[in-house]
């Protein structure tokens, strides 16, 4: 048991995407946001979360997919990061998986641009494929 991972799990559009939870502080719903001022597109704003503020990043920006065509409610994903925790907004959340991390595959040559460079690999589930984000490069990226 000790060989295997557990990951949560989420949809933003069409990707289902996967993360450690132990990098995962917790997991809510749409929260009421401030905008930066200035900001990148990709920072949707900032929440107060029980008196910490929370920086909102929207995931979908983040890895370059359209704005939806009907906006419905987003989640969050909160990431524990060094810094405090980052928030990453995302269409729904789905499961938590305990899989063997031997069996990720590399990340397929079909995904090309800014979410290849997001995704450390791939794993096949029995009706889709799980693509897990590299927590470390989705939170780094220059205004």
């Amino acid at each position: 048991m000790s060989d295997q991972f557990t990951y949560c799990t989420f949809r933003v559009d069409q990707l289902h995407l996967a993360v450690e939870v132990t990098h995962v502080q917790e997991v809510i719903r749409e929260q009421p946001m401030t905008r930066v001022p200035c900001a990148p597109p990709v920072v949707r704003g900032v929440m107060n979360l029980r008196g910490q503020i929370v920086t909102a990043l929207d995931l979908r920006q983040r890895i370059g997919l359209p704005e939806p065509e009907v906006s419905g409610s987003m989640m969050n994903v909160v990431i524990r990061t060094s810094e405090g925790p980052v928030s990453l907004l995302v269409d729904e959340i789905c499961d938590v998986l305990r899989v063997d991390p031997s069996r990720f595959e590399p990340v397929p040559e079909t995904l090309r641009g800014v979410s290849r460079e997001l995704i450390c690999g791939t794993y096949k589930l029995d009706d889709r494929l799980l693509l897990l984000l590299n927590v470390e490069s989705t939170l780094s990226f220059s205004a």
